[in-house]
């Protein structure tokens, strides 16, 4: 069939990328006194990463998709990924030794680690092994989130996740993987946002969206509509404001929703937008968990330009008081949370 349009040749050429590791090592060196067990923290991360997107391509050959028939610690069926997920996460983690505690969001308590190893760097990891998991019985996007922080030298093990539970603005790390058409690694030390794409033929993270800036006109809104009906008069009255053409260009921001927080986020930070999952009558303190997925996103759309509130205060200043906390959250482009903020104190527009 002849087109008027040609598709344009793909390069065969090899570009001159950078890996995840060789940024990490240069990113290092600017630290001159780094011991690099940080460096190796993220180098972890990274290899179980892989090996979890090789079991999600995977999924729908092998018998790894459904549920495992346990309950995890916030009243969720378990999928088998999930348990998958978690699993090498730790794994790998355990294996690097710079990791002395975890916290997942599929278990009751932390889990400590590499005790008894000798290393004047101890951190902690919080992590959502596979959000948004029952998207892969339908073959739609995942992702896993994770936050880094630092623990003290000496600590007493008893009292480890007193010292462990910090607010975000502590946080060493943030970061997610995406894992969609292609699979992301993008993260953040608190000096802005990097994006890294995995080559399937060379096993490798590259380099492909660095400096990541969410962009100043947002395209794209996120929530769940079908619980309309239990929002707040103002969040409702926000809505209603979003879905009104721009009286000067007459655009109009679009509506969309996958349901897995990292794949509707990471589509909002590219290309710009605000995800909502706000208190309703159902989940009076919201859905999502503090330390696995607000903090961490927060860190990163903070970096990226944008912003993170729950509606009244920046997440990044909540103090946490325990491992599983939930909070309503707002993200995205600036401009759309603190629109949100003002009609949610009753300041919108009529």
């Amino acid at each position: 069939m002849h087109s008027d349009h040609e598709i344009p040749p793909i390069s065969n050429a090899i570009e001159p990328f950078i890996t995840l590791e060789q940024f990490i090592l240069e990113q290092e060196d600017r630290f001159p006194h780094s011991t690099g067990a940080f460096s190796r923290l993220l180098r972890d991360l990274s290899v179980a990463a892989k090996i979890i997107n090789r079991n999600i391509r995977r999924a729908g050959l092998l018998d790894i998709v459904g549920e495992v028939g346990t309950v995890n610690v916030q009243g969720e069926m378990q999928k088998k990924l999930d348990v998958i997920a978690e699993r090498e996460l730790e794994r790998a983690l355990r294996k690097g030794g710079e990791c002395c505690l975890i916290g997942s969001e599929e278990q009751p308590e932390t889990i400590p680690i590499n005790q008894n190893r000798e290393t004047k760097e101890r951190y902690a990891i919080f992590f959502d092994p596979l959000d948004g998991s029952s998207n892969t019985d339908v073959n739609a996007s995942v992702g896993t989130i994770f936050s880094i922080y630092h623990l003290p030298e000496e600590y007493e093990p008893a009292h480890v996740l007193d010292v462990a539970l910090q607010p975000g603005t502590q946080q060493v790390a943030a970061g997610y993987v995406a894992y969609g058409s292609s699979t992301m690694f993008v993260y953040t030390t608190g000096d802005g946002v990097n994006g890294f794409t995995l080559d399937p033929s060379i096993g490798e993270f590259l380099l492909s969206h660095p400096n990541v800036r969410i962009p100043s006109t947002p395209q794209m809104y996120s929530i769940n509509e079908a619980d309309f009906d239990d929002f707040d008069a103002s969040l409702q009255a926000y809505l209603r404001w979003l879905k009104r053409r721009n009286p000067e260009t007459g655009a109009r921001i679009r509506s969309r929703y996958i349901g897995a927080f990292v794949s509707d986020f990471h589509r909002n930070l590219l290309t710009g937008g605000i995800y909502m999952y706000p208190a309703t009558a159902a989940s009076p303190e919201g859905k999502l968990r503090l330390m696995y997925e607000a903090n961490p996103m927060a860190l990163i759309v903070e970096q990226a330009g944008g912003a993170a509130s729950t509606g009244s205060k920046r997440i990044l200043d909540l103090a946490p008081t325990d491992l599983h906390q939930r909070v309503p959250l707002f993200i995205g482009s600036r401009s759309l949370v603190e629109k949100a903020e003002a009609f949610l104190r009753g300041e919108g527009e009529a």
